[in-house]
């Protein structure tokens, strides 16, 4: 996910690309492109040269991109970026179309500038084919409407107390809540991102609630719980390519109506339709390490942990966290963590490499991190093979252990089963990948583009430009992810002098 996080990490299988996909590209969310030769807006063509230089990949067509957008002009940059990015996203628009994505998100988002994006975004969702379903969330509006009534808001462990009086203010803050929103799904105008579309937005009497009932002697009257979700009223509205709005409230076989968390019917709404993804949209970038650091992906088991010690928790993730964690182990796919203020997070959460949240999985993980005296063992047991064979260059316990340090590791349930080295040359700005290496039975599981990742982040921390590799053996597979064959001349001075021409590798190269 995000490129400059640190520390040890915990990896979900398959994650050689997001969600098990392949793509050399970056992302980031564009808006509609002007006519060749006209000017973009100040603000989205700064955006633009931040994204372009970040997130296009190292070759348009199968040409290296300059370096830096100044050696193009900026138009032409900035269309051959656009392309680039289009085609780097071709893998996830082909895997999601047709997934089921349920997205929730508070008030906040719903009160606030970013509403107005977020409805860009579920537009083009929709538009690629993805059965979306929207809960939102009230609790600013909800607050504001009691206090201009004049009734209190009362919560019980960050749980409103709804009584008769505060339910009518309830009713009344979601139900406006929910006709804005309805408003900014419908838009059409030209000139911007939803012109030309019309989304048909539904929502039904879908969730069956009950009382909560008395919690620690305190009676939470009007406020509720799921009792049932009907999913295949749902499931009908999204076959007909509808985007369904869940506001949090339930009715009860009794005819009452009952105030619910939103987190709570989103989680809900998840496993009953067996989603692909439950995206919550939270006021954290995800779930942050103790170094601050964020997490790119946990384990359910894990997440438990960190939320029994109550280790870098935000309001928000306190309560979405529990859902996320239940939602996966009752067979929600992916349960994503991403920043509510952060533009256009959708589309870089589902449509690039990256990725820019945590994500909670049921399954179990790979672990990265840095190797240790300890894995010299391992580390030669897993390097015999390639190196009996010429793929890699052989080197020796000793070497491997002096050198332990410029190394990272993958391990399954204890059992290290991939690696690799990075060898700064910082005077020219550059690394060398070297020694990646993954068991035979693990190469299907992404592990490889794992650790490609992870060494592209260490160099980026000590300020380095450009990844170069050596290889006999594996060239499409660099070339697959954004290297580019150069000659040996491109080498750093001191790599160059002790290139071999009678082994007669081949250089590729990947700025970063």
């Amino acid at each position: 996910m995000d490129a400059g996080r640190g520390g040890q990490q915990t990896l979900r299988p398959g994650q050689g690309s997001r969600d098990h996909l392949q793509s050399a590209g970056g992302g980031a969310r564009l808006t509609a492109c002007p006519a060749r030769g006209a000017a973009w807006p100040n603000a989205d063509h700064v955006r633009m040269r931040e994204l372009a230089a970040l997130a296009a990949p190292p070759l348009i067509d199968g040409e290296p991109v300059p370096d830096t957008l100044t050696d193009l002009d900026p138009a032409d940059a900035l269309s051959q970026h656009f392309v680039a990015w289009v085609r780097g996203a071709a893998p996830y628009i082909h895997a999601f179309r047709g997934k089921t994505f349920v997205i929730g998100f508070g008030g906040e988002i719903a009160a606030g500038e970013q509403a107005q994006k977020l409805a860009y975004d579920c537009n083009l969702l929709s538009a690629l084919g993805i059965r979306l379903v929207l809960v939102h969330g009230a609790r600013p509006q909800i607050d504001a409407e009691l206090a201009r009534r004049g009734v209190e808001s009362r919560f019980h462990n960050n749980v409103r107390v709804t009584d008769a009086d505060a339910l009518d203010g309830v009713k009344a803050a979601i139900a406006v809540t929910r006709l804005e929103l309805e408003a900014l799904l419908s838009q059409g105008l030209p000139n911007t991102p939803m012109a030309g579309s019309y989304i048909r937005v539904t929502g039904g009497n879908f969730i069956i609630a009950r009382p909560e009932g008395v919690v620690d002697g305190v009676d939470l009257q009007f406020t509720g719980a799921v009792r049932k979700i009907l999913a295949e009223e749902i499931a009908a509205d999204l076959d007909q390519q509808n985007v369904v709005l869940i506001s949090p409230l339930g009715v009860s076989p009794s005819g009452e109506i009952f105030n619910l968390p939103l987190e709570k019917v989103a989680e809900e709404v998840a496993v009953a339709l067996s989603a692909e993804k439950l995206l919550y949209l939270c006021d954290a970038p995800g779930l942050l390490d103790v170094d601050g650091q964020l997490i790119d992906s946990i384990t359910a088991d894990a997440a438990e942990r960190m939320l029994q010690a109550g280790q870098g928790l935000t309001e928000d993730l306190d309560l979405y966290l529990p859902c996320a964690i239940r939602a996966v182990r009752k067979g929600v796919n992916r349960v994503h963590l991403i920043d509510r203020d952060r533009d256009g997070a959708l589309l870089l959460e589902f449509f690039t490499h990256q990725g820019v949240g945590t994500v909670v999985s049921r399954d179990v993980l790979f672990r990265l991190r840095e190797a240790t005296v300890d894995d010299v063992g391992a580390l030669v047991s897993l390097l015999a093979p390639l190196e009996a064979d010429g793929t890699l260059v052989r080197r020796g316990r000793e070497l491997l252990e002096q050198e332990i340090t410029r190394f990272s590791v993958v391990e399954h349930d204890g059992m290290l089963v991939g690696c690799a080295a990075l060898y700064p040359f910082s005077d020219e700005r550059a690394a060398e990948l070297a020694c990646l290496a993954v068991m035979a039975e693990y190469r299907e599981a992404g592990l490889g583009e794992m650790l490609l990742r992870r060494m592209e982040r260490r160099a980026r921390e000590q300020s380095l430009e450009a990844l170069f590799v050596l290889t006999t053996r594996t060239a499409h597979w660099f070339r697959e992810r954004g290297f580019v064959e150069v000659g040996p001349e491109r080498l750093p001075s001191k790599k160059r002098d002790l290139y071999n021409f009678q082994r007669r590798s081949k250089v590729l190269v990947k700025t970063i």
